[in-house]
């Protein structure tokens, strides 16, 4: 049965309730423990999936095809666990479920209220799984104190109860302003938002204290005496150069022995860091850089391409290269020359994403890559835009283009080389799409099965040929351009096991030019770099060599 760890914030958003969750599930599993960890967001969208990434950041998929909050990549990159559907879950997504059994007659016509009907269901979600693991870690998305999350509170704190002592801890993230004026930390906004925790019954545990400076000690004291907590449960959360370091800095601030005495375990596993120390030499030890551009739009907020950025400073690990990362704005150069935006960086990415808004300047950087022999790296529509390009300039379709540029304007402007996907093979099951369908959950979602061309690079770079990658996608290549364009020297290197559904493409005659249909940098981890990302930085470290 496991044990439960609900972990809330105050003060602001964005302390890192995400972090110092993956980073406890990191340290608890170096002590011998399993774990699981979830994300309860209280937004009404019944997920992310149709979220602007400028709102939201980027969407993180599942093996099983859920679109869920960043945070759960997080997780997955600190413990290696793949996330499932049942490790995310929102207001709307509850409301939604309660709303449909009351439909049904499942209440037997009882009146229906947030309590005990939707704390109900949060409670049920949280049951899922808890005989799979030692410990469920449970982050609770949003602030203390904020209107939508109160349902969540109020179903952690029955759900404490309803289990035996003992078996559930609250720890609670709080800010440590410094005021330079008067060199002092304020621990009046720490005070006032546990005291607002203490209100709807729920008493923290643990607090970690995120602050820019050193934590002395009679500050600690007065944050333990006012709060009501152990001294030794009071935890500094320093600011770091590089999130990977958190798991170390916490063990040193003693987070994994305060959860582990708060569930009175002694005496505690010792920790095998190994791993994380590995990844500190890695992250502190390098050999050179270079320099990566990712071209896309919405490069305006980075955690729109969280886990790009994070797969590249895997890949930077796996050579030991600092890979600096500039963000390059596609629509500056839709209608000028690229080469003034692009020149000096030693490889090229094109992330993923969706309608035709700068897209004529992916469609140029992957030119750009193409003929001056750039390490390029495609992502799913990043793939599309290079296959657009290939067919434009080097097949002679001038007029090529994608089915969902036409479908956003209204009307036809192309010969479709990228159509709407509307039937595809899932397992056992036929599933089909129509163009006028939902757009939340109605893409070819989750992990498929691709078949690898032997003798290519990617063949090469994977050491196999089948392989299984996490896909988002609703518009696919077109196979009836194949030819063409294998003719013209872009190999389809990877290919649905029904062989229907191009999912890699590379110019056979370029040092690194590869584009994907799926999404590689899901799946990639600081102690375990996904394959292609160390390999485009090992061409970008070649590339950095012959400037």
């Amino acid at each position: 049965m496991a044990r439960y760890v609900f972990i809330t914030g105050g003060v602001v958003s964005s302390l890192g309730k995400g972090l110092a969750s993956a980073a406890l599930g990191a340290l608890l599993q170096a002590r011998g423990f399993s774990v699981r960890l979830r994300k309860l967001d209280p937004y009404l969208n019944v997920d992310p999936g149709t979220m602007s990434p400028f709102e939201h950041g980027e969407v993180f998929v599942t093996d099983d095809g859920a679109e869920t909050d960043l945070d759960l990549g997080h997780y997955e990159r600190f413990t290696g666990v793949p996330a499932r559907n049942t490790d995310s879950i929102s207001s709307g997504r509850v409301y939604s479920n309660v709303l449909e059994k009351e439909r049904r007659g499942d209440y037997l016509g009882k009146t229906i209220q947030v309590v005990p009907h939707v704390t109900n269901e949060i409670k049920d979600f949280l049951h899922i799984g808890e005989d799979e693991v030692d410990f469920m870690l449970c982050e609770i998305g949003g602030t203390v104190g904020d209107i939508e999350g109160l349902p969540f509170f109020e179903a952690i704190r029955q759900f404490s109860h309803d289990k035996p002592r003992g078996e559930c801890i609250f720890m609670h993230l709080t800010l440590l302003p410094y005021l330079a004026a008067s060199g002092e930390l304020k621990t009046k906004p720490t005070q006032h938002s546990v005291k607002e925790l203490q209100s709807i019954g729920i008493a923290p545990d643990i607090l970690v204290c995120r602050s820019e400076h050193l934590i002395p000690n009679k500050e600690r004291e007065k944050i333990a005496l006012f709060c009501n907590v152990r001294k030794d449960s009071v935890v500094a959360a320093y600011d770091l150069k590089s999130i990977y370091e958190a798991p170390l800095a916490y063990h040193k601030q003693g987070l994994d022995q305060a959860v582990l005495d708060a569930f009175n375990i002694s005496p505690a596993p010792k920790p095998d860091l190994q791993i994380w120390n590995d990844v500190y030499d890695r992250i502190h030890t390098t050999d050179g850089e270079v320099n990566i551009a990712i071209v896309g739009k919405y490069t305006q907020l980075e955690d729109a391409y969280k886990s790009f950025k994070e797969a590249l400073t895997h890949g930077g690990m796996a050579n030991r290269v600092k890979v600096n990362v500039s963000w390059v704005d596609a629509e500056v150069f839709d209608s000028e020359d690229a080469a003034p935006y692009l020149e000096g960086f030693h490889a090229i990415l094109v992330p993923g994403g969706f309608g035709e808004r700068g897209t004529e300047g992916k469609i140029k950087a992957a030119e750009y890559a193409r003929i001056n022999k750039i390490p390029y790296f495609g992502i799913c529509l990043g793939m599309q835009m290079a296959v657009i390009e290939a067919a434009r300039n080097v097949v002679g379709m001038a007029d090529a283009g994608s089915e969902e540029f036409d479908y956003e304007a209204g009307k036809k402007r192309f010969e479709p080389v990228v159509y709407h996907l509307k039937e595809w093979v899932q397992g056992n099951a036929k599933i089909k799409r129509k163009t006028d369908d939902d757009k939340g959950g109605t893409m070819r979602l989750g992990s498929y099965d691709a078949t690898l061309t032997a003798g290519s690079k990617v063949a090469e770079i994977y050491g196999s040929l089948t392989i299984e990658e996490r896909h988002r996608h609703r518009y696919e290549v077109d196979t009836k351009y194949r030819a063409q364009l294998e003719d013209a020297g872009l190999c389809f290197s990877g290919m649905s096991p029904d062989g229907k559904l191009p999912e890699i493409v590379e110019w056979s005659d370029h040092p690194w030019f590869i584009g994907v249909q799926f999404h590689p940098e899901l799946k990639s981890k600081p102690f375990a770099p996904h394959p292609l990302f160390a390999d485009f930085v090992r061409a970008a470290v070649d590339s950095s060599r012959l400037v």
